[in-house]
């Protein structure tokens, strides 16, 4: 009967449940046993690739565009008409897999997700699962809506950032103040977004029994290696250790520019007074300088981009209507990855594209695994492979090497400020995370959208120092609404902050070893999730912590780069 499947998902891609279900109901009728459970995995997954592959071409259909209403419609009807009845089944499929006491070979990693997976499950949050997707794609719609016209010229906020650059500070300020009235000018639509989403988390908690949705997200993020408290030891790491070195930034660049105090406006422009970092003109030189870059880090990683180039498989500049933000996500029928971001010219473009190239590379090599084998690993690892990548390229930012700047000086700026936002995120990410912490244990306070903006006013305070905010304190308060994840993906953000101390781990040995460390990385990578996360980290020659200790090694090897970078 599989013989019978589409191979492609333009063929699959019209296909309604009726036609999908028998497919699933042969899978389900089928016999087990240890001789046929790897040809029943590798079916089930053919299956799923198909209709995962289809999703995940119409959603990034709806962020290339937000105003392409077809798309959308095709987006909300399949999350409505295919994806509950394929997740039901699903359930079904895994409680065969469990209930029939099988365990293939050196599939423990996997079966431990699926019985999380089907503990986890209540058919009841089918719906609500589908309505988030909706909200989902709302909250791009209001956020990709946000323009403003800067000199005659209606532009994206996005597009307003090399204005942040510029060394005039009070056209700095005036383009700063602009685009955050647009952003304040969307507090109550958002505010109510908020709430709905609140609510679908809250329902999905109780639903599937579990005391808040702070525990059930533990649980479907399979977070077996870590827990709440291990956040709160890291979150007094930062406090102890980035906080202070974040102070010393920020106290360099005040001094600099010669202000009284540090504002927003001032975070990005050359503290020496220097003409902004200017990588590359267009998008379209940004993808064929990332190309030779790639090619200088490893020779696979610099084939894996051009077949990406080669398939169209890169959406990078910025425009009216896009979604905001980058990502990477994955075919899983034709095993390619697809990368998205919005670049405007900044350095920050460069950065982003190594950072979802890491993404595309992992999803490279770990689609090298047999079809049954999970290859999804943790997400705290899918950060060091992008985070890594960004450290691993830096090297190459001169074009004598390749890269995007004529001169050692340019290259070494733009490593500067790449490893200062580095020592600059871990208390950020401590906001967001310590905020999320929050906010799902006491659902009751951040129903009231108050509540949320004086939490994270008050989280801001605590790890955000050396940064003005008198007379903007509503643009502070509302910072949470300019975190997607927070509203998209919720809990997804102490990974990044985990996987950044790896990602410095890696880059650490690249220092004594180029070659070696990333020929580990790579092959941490093509592990996918076929290890638990500690041991990922290991075979990346890297520690999986929380402590002050290694978050002192990493922020002093940091420092040090930064001062021998200046010299």
């Amino acid at each position: 009967m599989f013989n019978q499947l589409p191979t492609t998902v333009q063929e699959f891609k019209s296909w309604e449940w009726s036609q999908i279900e028998p497919y699933q109901e042969e899978l389900k009728a089928r016999t087990l046993t240890p001789d046929n459970v790897i040809d029943w995995l590798t079916d089930w997954s053919r299956l799923s690739s198909l209709i995962g592959e289809t999703y995940n071409r119409l959603y990034v259909a709806t962020t290339v565009d937000t105003t392409d209403e077809a798309a959308v419609s095709a987006y909300h009807a399949y999350v409505e008409n295919v994806i509950p009845y394929a997740q039901a089944a699903n359930q079904t499929l895994k409680q065969k897999l469990l209930d029939s006491g099988i365990e293939p070979p050196d599939y423990w990693v996997e079966l431990r997700d699926l019985r999380t997976e089907a503990d986890l499950f209540r058919e009841e949050n089918i719906p609500l699962f589908t309505e988030e997707s909706k909200l989902g794609t709302e909250f791009d719609k209001v956020i990709g809506a946000q323009t403003v016209m800067w000199e005659g010229e209606e532009k994206t906020l996005p597009a307003m950032k090399p204005i942040y650059q510029d060394a005039d500070r009070s056209k700095r300020e005036q383009a700063w103040m602009l685009a955050s009235n647009r952003q304040l000018a969307d507090r109550g639509t958002l505010n109510e977004l908020w709430g709905k989403f609140l609510k679908l988390r809250l329902q999905m908690a109780a639903n599937a029994d579990m005391a808040d949705f702070r525990a059930y997200r533990w649980r479907d993020f399979k977070r077996y290696d870590y827990t709440p408290e291990d956040c709160e030891t890291f979150h007094r790491a930062i406090e102890e250790v980035a906080v202070p070195a974040a102070q010393r930034i920020y106290e360099r660049r005040r001094k600099q520019l010669g202000v009284e105090t540090l504002r927003p406006w001032d975070l990005n422009v050359d503290p020496l007074g220097r003409e902004p970092l200017k990588p590359f003109t267009d998008a379209e030189q940004l993808d064929s300088i990332t190309a030779q870059v790639f090619h200088k880090v490893d020779p696979r990683v610099g084939e894996y981009y051009d077949i990406m180039r080669r398939e169209g498989l890169l959406n990078l500049p910025n425009r009216k209507g896009k979604a905001p933000g980058g990502y990477c996500t994955f075919y899983p029928v034709v095993k390619r990855p697809f990368i998205f971001m919005n670049a405007v010219g900044i350095h920050d473009d460069v950065q982003t594209l190594l950072h979802e190239g890491g993404h595309a590379f992992h999803a490279f090599e770990a689609a090298k695994l047999p079809d049954f084998r999970s290859q999804g690993a943790p997400i705290e690892f899918c950060e060091v492979a992008s985070m890594s990548m960004e450290l691993l390229a830096a090297p190459y930012f001169t074009k004598e090497q390749g890269g995007y700047y004529d001169s050692a000086a340019d290259a070494a700026r733009a490593r500067i400020e790449h490893l200062e936002s580095v020592i600059l995120f871990w208390p950020y990410m401590a906001v967001v995370d310590s905020f999320q912490q929050w906010v799902y244990t006491h659902q009751d306070e951040a129903a009231d959208p108050a509540n949320c903006d004086r939490v994270w006013g008050e989280q801001w305070d605590r790890f955000m120092k050396g940064i003005d905010y008198t007379g903007l304190e509503d643009a502070k308060v509302t910072g949470w609404h300019r975190k997607l994840h927070i509203f998209q993906i919720p809990f997804y953000y102490v990974e990044y902050g985990l996987a950044q101390l790896g990602a410095v781990q890696v880059w650490r040995n690249s220092l004594k070893n180029q070659s070696q460390a990333i020929a580990d990385y790579l092959a941490a990578l093509a592990l996918g999730g076929t290890q638990p996360l500690p041991k990922l980290f290991e075979r990346a020659g890297a520690k999986f912590a929380f402590d002050a200790g290694t978050m002192r090694e990493c922020v002093d090897l940091c420092e040090r780069t930064i001062n021998e970078l200046e010299a």
